[in-house]
């Protein structure tokens, strides 16, 4: 975290508008630079202070002592299955450090929308089969205000009955959160389908839906909608053997899963960098190999 000093003692806070979503905060005469995290985790307490500055630097020195740069964070819901790959998230975890530069927490993080450390962490997984109980209206509020600063959640349907169960839960709770603003197909070349891998499919256990869907808030794109069970294609038994089949397409189907994860994950922690004209070029040049 870089600080500059200057003679003002004005509270301000400021989206940089950088690529890579780094945000900056003048405290008392102090310009701050803070990463998604800790943006989100400062707007969660509703105000910038004088004395909110010993917490910022409490966290970031912690966070650069563990050097763990990203955690899996998975929300606990009532009623339905919240939890239905229980052995998900680690073969994930793995992958992305083995595969990238990311420093990740193997284990996955549990969270309720009501939890104080909601905010601490910018991605959030919601999960399950079936039609789960309405969220509270806390529970509504915190989600908008989390995904309005900031904060990404992926949605998976494990169960991949479209207007049933999960579904058509999802569907009534996010109309809940951002009323009129409804879910609408990714197009090909959004930025979470090029953040590491050029995707050109979508994976899963079963392919319910080629595409994706998401809800916007202005340029941004906080909410993603996968409809073919990613968790059930990610998991892994105590033996190390995959848990389910992934048809029709096998391990093809299985490796797009393990691709479509992973970009996500660095969307969510680096957002549009990608529809930066200097990616352009590359771009190209990997679409025709």
């Amino acid at each position: 975290m870089k600080r500059l000093r200057d003679d003002k003692s004005v509270i301000v806070v400021i989206p940089s508008g950088s690529e890579e979503s780094f945000f900056s905060a003048r405290v008392a005469g102090t310009l701050f630079f803070m990463n998604r995290r800790k943006f989100i985790q400062v707007l969660s307490h509703g105000l910038l202070g004088v004395g909110l500055l010993p917490r910022i630097e409490r966290a970031v020195a912690a966070d650069e002592k563990r050097r763990v740069q990203f955690v899996f964070s998975q929300i606990k819901y009532r009623g339905g299955d919240w939890n239905p790959h229980p052995l998900s998230v680690t073969p994930l975890m793995e992958e992305l450090m083995a595969r990238t530069s990311v420093e990740a927490d193997a284990a996955r993080h549990e969270v309720t929308l009501i939890d104080r450390d909601l905010f601490n962490y910018p991605f959030l997984y919601l999960t399950g089969r079936y039609e789960f109980e309405p969220f509270s209206q806390e529970e509504v509020e915190n989600l908008r205000r989390f995904l309005s600063y900031g904060g990404f959640m992926l949605i998976d349907d494990a169960l991949g009955q479209q207007g049933y169960g999960f579904d058509k839960a999802v569907r009534r709770e996010m109309q809940r959160v951002f009323p009129g603003n409804e879910f609408k197909r990714i197009p090909p070349g959004h930025a979470s389908l090029r953040s590491y891998y050029l995707l050109r499919r979508i994976g899963g256990v079963r392919i319910i839906s080629p595409t994706l869907d998401g809800i916007s808030i202005g340029s941004s794109m906080p909410v993603i909608y996968c409809q073919n069970d990613l968790g059930g294609a990610w998991e892994r038994d105590q033996t190390g053997k995959w848990t389910n089949a992934c048809t029709p397409g096998g391990e093809a189907q299985r490796r797009d899963a393990f691709h479509l994860g992973i970009n996500l994950i660095l969307y969510a922690m680096t957002e549009n960098y990608k529809e930066d004209l200097i990616h352009v070029p590359f771009i190209r040049r990997r679409l025709t190999q």
